[in-house]
């Protein structure tokens, strides 16, 4: 019997054993996504038979004889084709994503609730995971809301934004997403989704993992493998250049020691690459790494940073030369330090009435971005190397993959599909290298798509932080002297270990006058998986220490800790100092609402007490504790040491617009904003101008999209292409009229010429019959740069008999200059607030004593479901930034950095009890409370449930 796949039989029959998502992957039908391989995320959910399922547990052999529905045919199978079933609908009209990955899964399993099943979406969501939205743009999509409501019922509760025209389509606008009915669909095409005939073409790559944390590979023999059945190739250290690089992309790759091969005869960590086979199948390729038989001598290895930074330690990088690979000291494992003063914090304590000295720890966290790690090498006609590949710095991957093979850079072309996440892991070189060493060997396309197993034990993760804190005040509530030891862990390899330990130590003490701050910072090798660049850049870890000790400071002194902050944080015009005796020159204060957003925050928390009140929730029982806490942060807006983009604008024939940008679309928003921004300055709708970006073929160079660069670096290089193009329009559009410049404007689709309308579709055949290209081109160099702030505040409870901690109220406000979207805004913050939260609560990749990942696949390590995420309100500080385009400013990443100590600050409220270490679970508040004597006697011997 055959499979019957949106009303048509499959064309062939599946394999034994094979998955149905992958079958179906295979008949044509790539919106089937792939985020876990264990039936945890949901990206892969169809129907059958009109009930959802994960495809990619469910064996194709049982979907014979029954009727499968995909989102590619769910409108038909509903009755509601040709269009849009009405769940794509919503999910398009309400934005119910960002990156997009997950939504087709949402999409088919909320398409069969009935009303009883919307009203407990925690429940019948469970089993859809989200990693950018923060689940609020969801539910609305599902629910069919038509707007924003905020808690005091006051619309969209968002303070400080313009109101939205989505019919306009210009700065400050609620423009949906160009690939909003491509995401619904199905159609959007990320790394991997490419058409059938190049997938039949395809070579797959599977990797030899080190089951040691240190070893030397003294014998690979491969006879085994290359015997399997479809098996080409192996690759060995033998086949790999010798060239070092470093997987982290900047735009100095010197930023970033040389320390790592694309494959080498010297492992580091459990998880390593050993060998890779080429075949004619994932399961040849799988089958080829199985009968690899590898010799090992085992090496001593090291697992903490305060170990591996004894004298004697073993040395991860020990045989590198320090000045050549860009280590501090290969003999201590110190990839990179920090020592700094300012002033004397000697004196600093002695001025001190309080002193607080605390050691705060923060936890491994993964990406957990839904899209794994993929890329396809070939080489083309001409012999270039074409990489396609899920990347927030194609043109970075560029260079690198040039660097290391010995190419020429117009021999190698870098696309980046649609993205599915990122947060900072796709800012690595992690599969393009591979990918590439087999396309140039065996001449042939060739991919490799990592398993969640494999993102969580051998990609990247952020690092974990040690941050000794000694701070002091003066009873006036002055901070007198801020002295931090910092210890970091960057795993085997330093990919951005020197970065997010410079960056971490910057702006979280920037932010707060002091006359006395004290750095001392290491960055250490250890044996085990790599840490590398996280949402915050290690600001995350260094705030949590930094605005823990505010709350302490201020409840040492008697002083509420808003009037603390206050006192203490920046004002525009204050020098921003952290390590060095002057600020950096390109940083400047563009705009300045950090007083606004606490002010957001206190009064919005003061709201929700009365609220609480007016329903009689201020008391929950004698068992409950209530607290309050708030925590602020700053971030520069751009990465320094250079962060560039250029853009091409162009009128096209029929009178709309093309862009050609570098910077790459995870859910970040940067294919809205630029097409916004463009809009704008050629006075038409977004809708009118089409986005074409992370392709190396299109434009020069562009750094990237991290750092929050993609609006207020490659989006001023648009902006300015735009403004260009528009000074040229009307130029030639007078010239053919014999009028002034002047007296011509850009109007939607048209140019007034003396009050009379001419078509931008004639003025463009026009301009073609005269041998004039209308178009023009923009670059920024990221610099000067900005600041932006963001302060969060939590209303929590906390059991005291079982360490049940329930938020009962979650805001933030965030100061992003000029708001382009303020809909695809508020949810780059929600979507932090999520991500943030789960860090701050329960994820931790925990390794074992053995250097082991443990916590490798989603079932082990928990991400916020719809029913962890508390609703937040979001507001936005009233300002207009000089150097961002248009008064823009990021808010991207930052959203992340203030979650988690204003949560541990609001327990600390509730319970007294100061939690220093990340995460704050459940047993842990328990194990906390029980020390502190606030369990009741009666349940002391209670075994809470984490």
């Amino acid at each position: 019997m055959a499979i019957n796949i949106n009303g048509a039989p499959a064309e062939t029959d599946p394999r034994p054993g094979q998955c149905l998502r992958t079958f179906l992957r295979e008949q044509g039908n790539p919106g089937v996504k792939k985020g876990c391989d264990g039936g945890d995320c949901g990206a892969c959910t169809v129907h059958v038979d009109g009930t959802p399922v994960h495809s990619c547990i469910y064996p194709a052999v049982r979907a014979e004889g029954h009727s499968v529905t995909t989102i590619e045919g769910l409108a038909a199978a509903s009755g509601d084709g040709p269009g849009l079933h009405r769940v794509q609908q919503q999910f398009m009209e309400r934005q119910g994503f960002q990156c997009g990955f997950c939504t087709a899964g949402m999409v088919m399993t909320a398409a069969t609730f009935d009303d009883e099943q919307k009203d407990n979406l925690p429940r019948n969501l469970k089993g859809n995971l989200c990693r950018c939205t923060g689940y609020r743009a969801i539910a609305d999509a599902v629910c069919g809301h038509a707007g924003h409501p905020d808690p005091q019922g006051q619309g969209s509760g968002i303070a400080g934004a313009s109101q939205p025209d989505p019919e306009h389509g210009q700065l400050g606008d609620d423009v949906p997403a160009p690939a909003s009915r491509a995401v619904v669909t199905g159609a959007a095409r990320y790394t991997l989704d490419i058409p059938q005939d190049q997938q039949q073409a395809l070579l797959h790559l599977k990797i030899l993992r080190s089951p040691h944390a240190h070893a030397r590979v003294v014998s690979i023999d491969k006879d085994a493998a290359l015997r399997v059945p479809g098996v080409v190739a192996v690759f060995t250290s033998d086949d790999a250049p010798e060239q070092l690089f470093s997987t982290a992309q900047h735009e100095l790759f010197t930023d970033d020691p040389d320390d790592t091969r694309v494959l080498d005869d010297v492992v580091r960590f459990i998880g390593q690459r050993v060998a890779a086979v080429a075949a004619e199948s994932v399961a040849a390729a799988e089958a080829g790494v199985r009968a690899l038989k590898v010799g090992y001598e085992e090496l001593p290895a090291v697992f903490t940073p305060q170990d591996a930074l004894r004298p004697g330690a073993p040395l991860v990088h020990g045989d590198k030369d320090g000045a050549t690979a860009r280590i501090s000291r290969p003999d201590r494992n110190v990839v990179a330090e920090l020592h700094s003063e300012l002033g004397s914090v000697a004196d600093g304590f002695s001025a001190a009435d309080f002193i607080h000295e605390q050691t705060y720890r923060t936890q491994r966290v993964q990406h957990v971005a839904l899209e794994t790690h993929a890329a396809i090498a070939s080489i083309d006609a001409e012999g270039r190397l074409q990489v396609r590949t899920s990347s927030q710095v194609p043109f970075l991957v560029r260079r690198t993959l040039c660097r290391v093979f010995g190419l020429e850079e117009d021999r190698v072309h870098v696309v980046a599909g649609r993205v599915g996440g990122g947060f900072g892991g796709k800012q690595e070189v992690l599969t393009e290298d591979l990918v590439a060493l087999a396309a140039l060997k065996l001449k042939r396309p060739v991919q490799l798509e990592l398993t969640r197993t494999e993102q969580f034990t051998a990609t990247t993760t952020r690092h974990p932080f040690t941050i000794k804190l000694k701070a002091g005040a003066s009873k006036d509530g002055h901070l007198t002297a801020l002295e931090l030891d910092v210890l970091t862990n960057t795993g085997a390899y330093g990919n951005h270990g020197p970065g997010v330990m410079f960056h971490g130590c910057g702006e979280s003490l920037a932010v707060y006058k002091c006359d006395n701050k004290k750095v001392d910072a290491h960055a250490m090798y250890t044996h085990t998986v790599p840490a590398g660049a996280f949402r915050g850049y290690g600001l995350s870890q260094m705030i949590f220490a930094v605005e823990s000790a505010m709350d302490e400071l201020a409840a040492g002194i008697g002083m509420d800790p808003y009037e603390f902050r206050r006192r203490n944080m920046v004002r525009e015009g204050d020098l921003m100092l952290s390590t060095q005796p002057d600020p950096e020159e390109d940083v400047h204060y563009g705009s300045y609402g950090l007083d606004q957003c606490l002010s957001l925050v206190r009064d919005a928390l003061a709201r929700g007490r009365e609220r609480y009140r007016a329903a009689g929730l201020d008391e929950l029982g004698p068992e409950w504790l209530t607290g309050e806490g708030t925590a602020l942060s700053m971030i520069d807006t751009v990465p320094p040491r250079g962060h560039f983009a250029h853009s091409r604008m162009r009128l096209l024939p029929d009178g709309t617009y093309q862009a050609d940008v570098g910077t790459a679309e995870f859910g970040n928003g940067t294919t809205t904003v630029h097409a916004q921004l463009a809009a704008t300055a050629l006075s038409t709708e977004a809708a009118r101008v089409a986005v074409r970006q992370s392709d190396t073929d299109l434009v020069e160079h562009d750094t990237g999209a991290f750092g929050s660069a993609g609006t207020v670096v490659a989006g001023k290089a648009t902006l300015a292409a735009a403004e260009e193009l528009a000074v040229r329009i009307r130029a030639f559009a007078a010239g053919i009229r014999q009028t002034q410049a002047s007296a011509c404007v850009l109007e939607g689709d048209a140019v007034v010429v003396d009050g009379t309308a001419v078509a931008l579709s004639e003025l463009a055949q026009a301009a073609a019959e005269a041998g004039v290209e209308l178009a023009a081109e923009g670059r920024w160099g990221g610099t000067p740069r900005s600041v932006a702030f963001n302060v969060h505040g939590f209303r929590v409870a906390v059991n005291r008999r079982t360490g049940e901690l329930r938020i009962l109220q979650s805001v933030q406000a965030a100061d992003a200059g000029v708001v382009v979207n303020p809909r695809q805004c508020r949810g780059q913050i929600e979507g932090g607030i999520a991500q943030a939260i789960g860090a701050a609560l329960y994820e931790e990749v925990v390794v074992d004593d053995a250097g082991k990942v443990t916590t490798d696949i989603l079932r082990q390590y928990h991400i916020p479901t719809f029913a962890d995420v508390p609703r937040s309100e979001v507001y936005f500080a009233d300002t207009n930034d000089k150097l961002g385009p248009l008064g823009a400013k990021s808010m991207s990443e930052s959203p992340f950095n203030p979650v988690a100590p204003a949560l541990a600050n609001a327990i600390r409220n509730a319970t007294g009890v100061r939690f220093a270490s990340l995460p704050i679970a459940r047993d842990r508040i328990y194990l906390g409370l029980k020390e502190a004597g606030l369990v009741p006697a009666d349940h002391v011997h209670s075994q809470p449930v984490r």
